[in-house]
């Protein structure tokens, strides 16, 4: 039995050991060559699981320690017999705390309280629906998307146009397909307001970064198109820029590797089905005060700071993330 697992996984070290053989590889060295014997592989996006990758090895699972799936050609792979399952939800909070940072920073800069902002949630899954609840209990009016929910639940969501032209803010959670690739788009920012601002930690690909660089809003971004390379020029004209860290909570991390774990545990037979890293503090969700929140958040997430050092180090982005000193989460 053997296991190929990127390197970046935090927790995994000898976990499965006991059950397999593993190798550890950075995700960008993970190639045909290294999985042609696998059983399995435990991967992050940086990996693309695709025919190119897999075609003629015996790998039949793929578990990857990440939400989002669009690095898995997974029409491919359902076709081949290969399982596909993500640790979708696992960072959720960790996101929030991104978004939550995202506004405390702006509220500050700009001298409003929650209560004179309308907040646009475009995606109410996992993370949507966390800040949407939160953001709704800080006082924002809260306006949501969500196209596919809406088809199937009537829930009284607002179409993508609408909720952009009512938002002060606008903050996308949706997963990356040919619905939502570029749904950020020229035409959608010149509904909104001016002045408004755009926060997108989903996918890089979600938003057109050259239109969105042109359109005269203000832009947060965690996820860019072109990563680990964004363009210049949407990079430094952000005002907040992070390296795809936003999921980045111990929590967040914790969860992650323990579904993946869990995942190869429950297709091999392992008795690995509670695992969870040890000393790692599970997350404690609670209400907070927007009051709380602003106070207390340059103590667990100094979001400026972390956004002048990638601007100032726009070549290390992969470097910083992959050195990311994880976030505690605390609410």
């Amino acid at each position: 039995m053997k296991i190929i697992a990127d390197s970046a996984i935090p927790f995994l070290r000898g976990v499965l050991e006991p059950y397999a053989e593993v190798e550890y590889l950075p995700g960008s060295r993970i190639d045909a060559a290294a999985v042609r014997t696998a059983d399995a592989l435990a991967v992050r996006t940086r990996t693309r699981c695709d025919a190119a990758l897999l075609a003629g090895s015996r790998v039949r699972l793929i578990a990857t320690a990440t939400i989002g799936f669009d690095h898995i050609d997974t029409a491919w792979c359902r076709a081949q017999g290969i399982g596909v399952a993500t640790a979708a939800g696992c960072n959720a909070r960790g996101v929030l705390q991104w978004v939550a940072a995202v506004l405390a920073h702006l509220s500050a800069r700009d001298g409003w309280h929650p209560a004179e902002r309308t907040l646009g949630v475009v995606g109410v899954g996992h993370v949507g629906s966390l800040v949407a609840h939160y953001a709704a209990a800080w006082g924002f009016r809260v306006v949501c998307c969500d196209p596919p929910r809406e088809a199937r639940e009537r829930l009284g969501f607002r179409t993508l146009e609408e909720t952009a032209a009512e938002a002060d803010i606008l903050t996308f959670h949706t997963p990356l397909d040919d619905t939502t690739r570029h749904m950020a788009s020229a035409a959608l920012f010149a509904r909104m307001k001016p002045g408004a601002t755009i926060l997108n930690s989903s996918r890089g690909e979600v938003a057109d970064g050259e239109a969105l660089h042109r359109s005269g809003l203000r832009y947060a971004l965690d996820v860019w198109e072109h990563e680990p390379r964004p363009d210049a020029a949407l990079l430094a004209g952000a005002l907040l820029a992070t390296p795809h860290v936003a999921g980045y909570s111990l929590q967040g991390k914790a969860n992650a590797t323990a579904l993946t774990v869990r995942t190869l545990a429950a297709h091999f037979g392992w008795p690995l089905a509670d695992w969870y890293p040890a000393d790692t503090p599970r997350s404690c969700p609670r209400p907070i005060a927007w009051q709380e929140m602003c106070a207390t958040m340059p103590r667990y997430f100094d979001i400026a700071a972390q956004s002048d050092r990638l601007k100032a180090q726009p070549a290390d982005f992969e470097a910083l993330r992959d050195n990311y000193r994880y976030r505690e989460e605390y609410f």
